[in-house]
């Protein structure tokens, strides 16, 4: 006869929690901006007395820190559910615009992840892994594309964050630079392919 493994109720409490603590500290930062999280208001919000919180995390960057690993979780959850075409351009395309649209979709997501909006805030090693990751990836999806230069990798982040940015800083909530993004790639991608085969010819 099995037996079933025995549950830990307490760490399933303890998870349930923190994923209460968590969905507030977004929806409050939505509300009054990432840098205007109160633990005070956090905790009212979910019915906790202001210490009690520092059983689950001991400081508001520990807070932070966990948003920021989410936040990357997320993207990475993202990145996985593409279906990726296999030619350069398609490649391309859809990671840029997968990016653009993950950021655009959520302002202050967005800051945590990619600025630095929090005075003093460093994320810690294992949620800044999660971070890397995901640039490993975007490194991953340009080498399928055949660019795997630095100086490629580096104009490529700056298009798309740009996209991003001007989205979120203009014209937020509409799509005005997000129509842009296959032109944009198309070029980059044509600008690229065609260094690198000048030079396979030379």
């Amino acid at each position: 006869m099995l037996v079933a493994p025995k549950r830990d109720r307490r760490a399933e409490r303890r998870e349930a929690t923190t994923a209460e603590i968590l969905e507030a500290a977004w929806e409050l930062t939505r509300s009054q901006g990432l840098a205007g999280l109160s633990l005070r208001a956090l905790a009212e919000k979910i019915g906790m007395r202001p210490p009690s919180l520092y059983w689950y995390f001991n400081s508001k960057n520990a807070i932070y820190d966990a948003m920021f690993a989410q936040g990357n979780r997320q993207l990475l959850a993202r990145l996985a559910e593409q279906r990726w075409p296999a030619d350069a351009k398609g490649i391309l395309r859809l990671s840029a615009r997968a990016f653009v649209e993950f950021s655009t979709e959520d302002v202050q997501r967005y800051q945590l992840l990619f600025q630095r909006t929090i005075p003093g805030f460093q994320p810690s090693a294992e949620a800044y892994a999660l971070a890397m990751q995901v640039v490993d990836q975007m490194r991953a999806r340009l080498a399928a594309a055949g660019l795997t230069e630095q100086r490629a990798f580096d104009m490529w982040t700056a298009l798309v964050s740009g996209v991003a940015a001007q989205q979120i800083a203009n014209e937020p909530g509409g799509d005005r630079w997000l129509r842009l993004i296959d032109e944009m790639v198309d070029i980059y991608v044509d600008r690229f392919t065609g260094k690198q085969a000048r030079r396979e010819k030379g």
